[in-house]
């Protein structure tokens, strides 16, 4: 069994959702993409990548922007 916090999940500013640790990413219909051997996965945020869900590093031809900080005195549990 997994425990969460053998998982870390980054904001990359003006970029993608990076995952490190052992997941598995599905599509819709519950298909599990090939992640083995890739220590960190890089997930997009912008929606322009041409590998979906995966980063394909579209966004800084974009001009898309998230610069993601988290509030100073709040806790999102």
């Amino acid at each position: 069994m997994r425990e969460m916090s053998d998982i870390t999940i980054r904001c990359r500013k003006d970029g993608p959702l990076i995952v490190t640790g052992d997941v598995t990413v599905t599509d819709h219909e519950g298909n599990a993409y090939d992640t083995s051997g890739r220590e960190n996965i890089a997930l997009c945020r912008c929606g322009a990548t041409s590998k979906r869900p995966f980063c394909d590093g579209t966004h800084r031809h974009t001009g898309w922007q998230a610069s993601d900080t988290t509030p100073q005195n709040e806790n999102p549990a």
